[in-house]
């Protein structure tokens, strides 16, 4: 999960611009690869969302009213998505001044908005076989604003010399793909990967934002994008997203399983945690299995803020690949995974978020909220599932052109 902010100093860009033929050599990568699997969406109904009529959907009003914040101040005429398909703001804001009069005291009322307001869309791909759901949340852990042997882990500001890189406005083939790097004599060249700024390399000109007192604590609100800081004098602050390394995200969870390390139906959140605790001398060469790095910035309101710019809802924001979907969607999910509400969570969400992880065109990450009761939600889940997208009302996504 990460709210994006994007910083591209004005020389720094002229340089790229002139090095547009050369950037993905100078950054020593090949092009990304797109990932297997298209998006096809298909007509349905109200009546085919198993347990339409038994969830609460004033939480997912009170979620799409965040994003249409956005919707409704911003240019009208930009899309909706990575595609045309989804339609423009214009086509959106009607049911963002439809949901801004309604009376969100009335779960009927909220039902029938979304039912009149919304066409229903049933979400497939042809790689049945990699759909998966996961959750994510916003861990607390205990820092200070002074470094000491007691807050040893720096959380570092983004640096000023970090440029990141939307390559879909170079070639329309990469329409999606970002990467970050740093200029070096005119050419965009990697930054520095974790395990070389865990060695120190932004010692000297990094600006440090918080100390940690575990190296695991910051290493998990690396992979979840924001937290909550407990400081000495009982206070908390919120800590967010505000941009990466460039160097692409790798589980390390995959490794534990590729070593036998554990087992593959044990792996979990909670799991990866305990080996670390088993293997204190092993800690380091583990968490350097993934290269990339996160930079944070102080956050303040209701939430961690998702890729749609808005506070995230516990248990209503769903973290998409934008590559495939829309941010500020309202989805209906059907995931194989039990909570207190009974053996599957089906309910209505909106996909406000994105991560490095999540991949896919029928790929999930439910946001659960704040602290240990998040994290035991979130840390087992890997649930097989599907989704409807719901899409105002006159908007079809399969129209030609």
């Amino acid at each position: 999960m990460s709210p994006r902010t994007e910083r591209r100093p004005a020389a720094a860009l002229l340089l790229l611009l002139a090095a547009a033929g050369l950037l993905l050599a100078s950054c020593g990568r090949e092009p990304p690869k797109q990932p297997e699997g298209k998006l096809v969406l298909e007509r349905a109904a109200i009546s085919d969302l198993p347990g339409w009529s038994s969830d609460d959907p004033r939480p997912a009003l009170a979620a799409f009213r965040r994003t249409c914040g956005p919707i409704l101040k911003g240019d009208q005429g930009r899309a909706i998505g990575p595609e045309d398909r989804f339609g423009t703001r214009a086509d959106w804001a009607p049911a963002c001044r439809a949901a801004a009069a309604l009376d969100a005291g009335d779960p009927e009322a909220v039902r029938r908005f979304f039912a009149g307001a919304f066409t229903v869309w049933r979400a497939r791909d042809d790689t049945p076989d990699d759909d998966l759901f996961t959750g994510y949340y916003e861990p607390e852990m205990a820092g200070s604003r002074v470094r000491s042997a007691a807050f040893p882990v720096t959380l570092y500001k983004r640096p000023a010399d970090l440029i990141d890189v939307d390559l879909g406005a170079f070639r329309d083939s990469l329409k999606g793909e970002r990467i970050a790097g740093r200029v070096e004599n005119g050419r965009l060249v990697p930054y520095a990967d974790r395990a070389a700024i865990e060695d120190g390399a932004l010692a000297a000109k990094g600006e440090p934002l918080i100390y940690l007192a575990d190296p695991v604590d910051a290493f998990f609100l690396h992979i979840q994008g924001s937290g909550l800081v407990v400081l000495p004098d009982g206070s908390r602050t919120r800590v967010g997203y505000d941009g990466t390394n460039g160097h692409p995200y790798y589980a390390v969870g995959r490794w534990l399983i590729a070593e036998g390390e554990v087992p593959k139906e044990k792996m979990s959140l909670q799991a990866i945690r305990a080996w670390l605790a088993a293997h204190p001398e092993r800690r380091r060469e583990v968490m350097d299995k993934n290269p990339s790095y996160v930079f944070f910035r102080p956050l303040t309101g209701d939430g961690p803020i998702g890729s749609a710019g808005v506070a995230l809802t516990p248990g209503r924001s769903l973290a998409v690949d934008r590559r495939h979907l829309p941010m500020g969607a309202p989805a209906w999910v059907d995931i194989a995974y039990p909570t207190t509400a009974g053996p599957a969570l089906r309910r209505l969400m909106v996909t406000q978020d994105t991560g490095g992880a999540i991949r896919g065109p029928i790929r999930g990450d439910v946001f659960w909220g704040a602290g240990k009761p998040a994290e035991d939600l979130a840390g087992p889940m890997a649930a097989k599932g599907r989704y409807w997208l719901l899409l105002p009302t006159g908007l079809d996504p399969n129209r030609p052109g």
